[in-house]
Formats: structure tokens, C-alpha cells, sequence
């Protein structure tokens, strides 16, 4: 990666930890997830993952959705499973 592609990712990150941005542009929302551009592409346009074109053309992403999209499917640790309230259903 050239010096120029590099500074210029280490900007986008920046913004992003400022948390000014409320809308993150397609090369944003990879950085952000780290998913790829191919697998963010595909998650598009098979509307697995929410986003917006509000031209038809440039993909951008709300960071709320987006933030609950990856937080989706929770799984509860181990401790999480020896509570009382799970114990209680355990027993109806």
C-alpha cells in the first residue's frame, strides 16, 4: 500500500473515533467493520445488511443500523446461562 492510499486511510479511521460521522460512505462502513469491499458488496445486494443509495449509485450506511446489524445474533456467556431468571424458566 502506497504512502498516499495509507494516510488516507489512517484519516478515515480518524473521523471515525471522533464519532462526528452519522453516516459512513461504502470505504468508511469497510473500515469501520472491517469487512471487505467484496463481502460488504455482497451483503448489499443481497439486502443482508441495512444501507441506503439514495442516488442509485453510492452506498452509505447509518452507523446506529449498522452499529445493531453487527451486534445482532447476541450469544450469552456461560455465566450468563447459570443466572437465576434462566434457572426459573429452566423449571416451568
Amino acid at each position: 500500500m502506497d504512502k498516499f492510499k495509507l494516510e488516507e486511510k489512517l484519516d478515515r479511521i480518524e473521523n471515525l473515533l471522533l464519532g462526528v460521522k452519522k453516516v459512513l460512505t461504502f470505504d468508511e462502513a469497510c473500515d469501520y467493520t472491517g469487512i471487505s469491499k467484496n463481502y460488504l458488496y455482497k451483503l448489499t445486494a443481497s439486502g443482508a445488511i441495512p444501507h441506503s443509495k439514495p442516488n442509485g449509485k453510492r452506498i452509505f450506511f447509518d452507523i446506529h443500523k449498522l452499529n445493531s446489524w453487527l451486534l445482532q445474533n447476541e450469544r450469552g456467556t456461560k455465566e450468563d446461562l447459570n443466572t437465576p431468571v434462566v434457572d426459573q424458566l429452566l423449571d416451568q
